[in-house]
């Protein structure tokens, strides 16, 4: 089995002390509504609201109001003084968070259902942005709507495949993002719909097949397959049913490689999942290996040329010390193409 890092989450006080005022339970878990499944382990709200660094007056923007106990907490944090402005793609879950925080007494936050990639420029210029989804990139829509010297925390991707992503605090200055931190963090894509299946990536999906078994597999040069997704069906098909098994070296890590992969920007990159776990790797229209989770690379053939890849990245990794998430330098590329117009978060080494 891979071995995966332990969690640092730092809290700041004044976010305990907001957390010991809001009622958390009759957010997630209330009595009208029910338990909602679009939510986050408090701890991680609590950890990502305190890289925003809230203050007293503040006008905040929220993208993604889940269950509405982030958006209580921001609205602690910024006092009467201040205004909270949350945006959920799901009204179900707009129209009860307004219920709550209007029977809490809650004035100076609204949710409204929007898509909140575009932010919410009726509310804005804002000091704060908190996104608890991960768009495909930085949108230019936050950046246009932050104050000089605005801070935006949002989870972005590092490559253009799903679950791949940092948490990223970051400062507005002369109109353009600047990166201040990454740290670790994962949150559900963002998507022009409300979500049903919360096991499925929201985007990034280049092939998919549900019976006998749900598998899918993303790769990073769709671009370059053809209109019938062949090159996606074949690789699926070769991380299906493997035709070489081989132990992976016991020093390997799971989300460490990946972001080694990440940061050699190969288009090959491959994430796949089926029935017996996430699998990730590399993949062309003639080959495909991969890591899979219980530590094992599989490949469509023992001398595969993606296998090869595969174990460069182990042995690029080692080589450089196994690098860690941190050990990298994020860069901000500016991008405009299918997945909006902003910056792409890039891993350079």
């Amino acid at each position: 089995m891979l071995s995966a890092p332990a969690v640092d989450v730092p809290v700041a006080p004044e976010v305990t002390q907001a957390a010991e005022t809001v009622p958390e339970k009759h957010y997630t878990h209330h009595d009208g509504r029910g338990p909602t499944v679009h939510r986050t382990n408090p701890v991680f709200v609590h950890r990502d609201i305190s890289h925003l660094a809230v203050a007293d007056g503040m006008n905040v923007l929220e993208i993604g109001t889940g269950s509405g106990y982030s958006g209580a907490l921001l609205a602690h944090l910024t006092g009467p003084a201040g205004s909270v402005t949350s945006v959920d793609i799901d009204g179900y879950l707009t129209r009860w968070a307004n219920l709550i925080h209007h029977r809490r007494g809650l004035t100076q936050i609204r949710c409204h259902t929007a898509d909140g990639t575009g932010g919410y420029p009726d509310a804005g210029p804002y000091d704060r942005i908190g996104a608890w989804c991960a768009p495909p990139l930085l949108p230019k829509a936050w950046v246009d709507q932050s104050t000089e010297g605005g801070r935006i925390v949002s989870t972005l991707p590092v490559a253009p495949v799903p679950d791949l992503t940092v948490l990223a605090v970051l400062r507005v200055t002369g109109g353009r993002p600047e990166i201040e931190a990454v740290t670790g963090g994962n949150y559900i894509d963002t998507t022009p719909s409300p979500k049903v299946d919360l096991d499925l990536p929201g985007r990034w999906i280049d092939w998919e097949t549900r019976t006998p078994d749900h598998c899918w597999i993303s790769i990073a040069w769709r671009g370059r397959d053809d209109w019938h997704h062949a090159g996606a069906r074949a690789a699926l098909e070769r991380l299906a049913d493997p035709a070489h098994t081989e132990p992976a070296p016991a020093e390997v890590s799971w989300k460490p490689l990946q972001y080694w992969a990440a940061a050699t920007a190969d288009e090959g990159l491959t994430l796949a999942r089926f029935d017996g776990g996430m699998v990730f790797g590399h993949s062309t229209a003639a080959s495909a290996a991969a890591l899979t989770k219980d530590g094992r690379l599989i490949a469509d053939a023992p001398d595969s040329p993606s296998l090869a890849v595969v174990r460069g990245w182990i042995d690029g990794w080692n080589a450089a010390g196994r690098l860690a998430r941190d050990d990298y330098t994020p860069l901000l590329v500016p991008a405009d193409g299918p997945d909006g117009t902003g910056w792409n978060l890039r891993l350079t080494r």
